[in-house]
């Protein structure tokens, strides 16, 4: 399991300009599986996006699609955790 921590690194009016592309991006990756949740941060600094890959590799080749990553709006920050302990109504059809 992976949160990807986004952090703009441009001004929230070039943000807004490719929100609709990121959203499409989001939209296609949660219908592929990949994508568990996702939203901004308040205050609105960036982003979080819980990511289910094999690996690694695997996390960076999905976020290299993302059109805030493409255009240059945002950094990601990638942590990779082993859930241990889950709700398990929350998350029964995740793992």
């Amino acid at each position: 399991m992976f949160i990807a921590i986004l952090k703009y690194k441009k001004p929230l009016s070039e943000v807004d300009r490719f929100l609709q592309a990121h959203r499409e991006y989001l939209v296609e990756h949660y219908a592929a599986g990949d994508f568990i949740a996702s939203g901004p941060q308040t205050p609105r600094v960036g982003g979080v996006i819980m990511i289910k890959a094999e690996n690694r590799t695997g996390v960076e080749a999905i976020i290299a699609q993302d059109p805030f990553n493409i255009n240059g709006i945002a950094d990601y920050q990638i942590v990779e955790f082993t859930p241990t302990m889950f709700r398990d109504d929350a998350l029964k059809n995740i793992f």
